[in-house]
């Protein structure tokens, strides 16, 4: 029993270590798919759009190495192509426009000391409770490794690891003769170590998403959570931990306006993760790296209405 106590303690230190470190991360580099269609459109550069899909391939490779190595948990069930995928994926992109950041970029500003994005985690409690009543939609549950998975040849290990030690290589090579900032990570660095620290906080916990833990607490689901309900506050503590270290701490009141557009763009946000079902935190770390149809339908659904957003409000700007 001794023994099992201190194993349990241990999965659950690295596992709240782990998820602070995907919070530090995510605001070190700013990672939020918003700001990455922003940049894209705005100044047409796609450093961060390649870094957040850069992601899902880090997630791919580490699942085809769990299964290898017959260590890979239960992996969230995919959906058939489905209209509820699109139409949840535009919800996603309205609301995340409206908000102003994605589910990631929410980290990003509330680790910057940006409060008035506090507003935004109750909004999804708001959607994701009203969708569910509405709509009778639930979240994902555990199901079987997908056919695909089962079947990947043992021979693309050496391959994979390969890749993924060369890619390391050279992008610290880069950090090292770059003149990056030390307080601010690239997007590469940054989603690199978010892909990393979930696949390992996947191995410790089993599925996990933030969207996904506050969807269970808007309907009622709270006592399922476990330790993973632990991650939560734990990955928001490392963005405010990633945001202090960096000196970048606004301390700014919000205004009665940015809380309702933030609370807002959250009830959108959780409506639409309802519908897909997941948030685009769970479509990158999960959905896209499975190969989900819905959740590729879902991912490119929520960025082209963003982007007709963002231009449009970019040529009214400009008017």
């Amino acid at each position: 029993m001794t023994r099992i106590a201190e194993g349990q303690s241990v999965i659950l230190l690295a596992s709240v270590i782990l998820a602070l470190l995907m919070g530090f991360a995510v605001q070190r580099g700013g990672t939020c798919l918003v700001a990455a269609l922003e940049e894209a459109v705005q100044k047409r550069r796609w450093m961060r759009l390649r870094a957040l899909l850069e992601t899902s391939l880090w997630v791919l490779g580490g699942f085809v190495l769990l299964r290898a190595f017959n260590r890979l948990p239960e992996v969230p069930m995919g959906y058939p192509l489905h209209w509820h995928a699109a139409l949840g994926g535009a919800l996603l992109g309205v609301g995340a426009f409206i908000n102003g950041g994605c589910a990631f970029g929410v980290v990003a500003r509330i680790g910057s000391g940006q409060w008035a994005w506090l507003a935004t985690p109750p909004g999804f409690l708001a959607g994701f409770a009203l969708a569910g009543r509405s709509l009778g939609m639930t979240s994902a549950m555990p199901l079987a490794i997908p056919v695909w998975l089962q079947q990947v040849p043992i021979a693309l290990v050496p391959l994979i690891i390969a890749l993924l030690v060369a890619r390391l290589g050279w992008l610290a090579w880069n950090r090292y003769n770059g003149t990056t900032a030390t307080t601010i990570w690239s997007p590469h660095h940054a989603t690199i170590v978010l892909g990393v620290a979930f696949l390992l906080l996947f191995v410790c916990v089993g599925a996990w998403a933030y969207t996904d833990i506050l969807a269970e607490l808007a309907t009622g689901r709270f006592m399922e959570l476990g330790l993973r309900g632990l991650l939560l506050p734990a990955m928001f503590a490392g963005a405010l931990l990633g945001g202090w270290s960096a000196g970048i701490w606004q301390h700014r009141w919000p205004s009665l306006r940015t809380l309702l557009r933030c609370f807002v763009g959250g009830v959108l946000m959780g409506v639409g993760s309802t519908l897909v079902p997941g948030g685009n935190d769970s479509l990158i770390l999960f959905g896209m790296p499975l190969l989900w149809p819905n959740a590729w339908l879902a991912f490119g659904c929520m960025c082209l209405v963003a982007v007709v957003a963002i231009w449009v409000v970019d040529r009214i700007r400009r008017a």
